[in-house]
């Protein structure tokens, strides 16, 4: 074990954006991942609402309908991955958590069908599964921004004299402890869609609420670019190594594989396998001129 001095590197962005409904946090994360610039990929829960801003923003949508299961989410998350988006957003990630086929009613399902209505028990199925969501967002090769509906609460204020009810935020319907993996939560109000960070790594919004536009998406963008280069991935470690001992390819592989696959997300093995494949190809017509010869 050593210590070395500590530095900021290159990263992409995780972004929450949390509200009561009609807040604008589908508006919003789409003018972010536009400032951000490149190839946008909507993962679309509620119902074709984002659809309504292709006059402002051109982006390409995947509507995902019940049930709202992690896996279907991974799924959506790999597909905008492999199809070279630069942002993907997930709007929302509450179906994920309470929608139709989400964590908490596959909890009651596995409970009243497996575990004799004890719910205790239940989570120790399914919270695996929501981790293997949450680790898909954070280890995603894309910019992801994610949107989470939040409780709603009215409350009477006064104005110039004048009493009027007006619409709060109050917590955000995921699993506690979410956003504490994010880069950046925003809580967007109801009154004036202005944003404030409850939670901010980048330090770029202190003070009183701001409006979202596309000069936030170049904001962050400008602070994740700003770091030195990232160090490479366990993926990248070895496939370095694969390709440095191609001519023992097969004792490499059968030396590390599982090491690999324990310290490596699906879709980083997934990478290593199919560069080891791509290797083993490539070696076979030259070991196959020198059995005929």
């Amino acid at each position: 074990m050593m210590f070395q001095k500590a530095e900021r590197r290159k990263a992409k962005l995780r972004l929450g954006l949390t509200g009561p409904s009609g807040s604008g946090k589908t508006w919003g994360a789409l003018l972010i991942a536009k400032g951000i610039g490149g190839k946008i990929a909507v993962i679309d829960t509620e119902r074709g609402s984002a659809s309504l801003y292709t006059n402002l923003v051109d982006f390409d949508v995947l509507e995902l309908s019940p049930p709202y299961t992690p896996e279907r989410f991974l799924e959506a998350i790999r597909a905008a991955e492999a199809a070279g988006y630069e942002t993907v957003i997930i709007d929302s990630i509450t179906h994920e958590w309470n929608g139709v086929g989400g964590c908490l009613e596959l909890v009651d399902q596995l409970a009243a069908a497996r575990y004799k209505g004890n719910s205790w028990s239940a989570w120790s199925d399914v919270t695996p599964r929501h981790r293997a969501f949450l680790d898909a967002i954070l280890r995603s090769s894309l910019h992801v921004i994610v949107t989470m509906r939040s409780k709603t609460e009215t409350a009477q204020t006064e104005e110039n004299g004048r009493k009027k009810v007006v619409k709060l935020g109050m917590k955000a319907e995921q699993r506690d402890g979410f956003e504490y993996e994010m880069t950046t939560v925003l809580d967007i109000t109801h009154e004036g869609h202005f944003a404030l960070a409850s939670k901010d790594r980048t330090g770029l919004f202190g003070g009183d609420p701001k409006p979202i536009s596309e000069r936030t998406g170049a904001m962050l963008r400008d602070w994740l670019e700003s770091g030195a280069e990232p160090l490479p991935s366990a993926a990248d470690i070895a496939i370095d190594l694969l390709r440095a001992n191609k001519d023992n390819l097969s004792e490499t592989w059968v030396k590390n594989a599982r090491s690999w696959q324990d310290v490596m997300g699906d879709e980083d093995f997934k990478r290593v396998v199919a560069e080891k494949d791509a290797l083993k190809a490539k070696s076979a017509p030259a070991d196959q001129s020198q059995e005929v010869a």
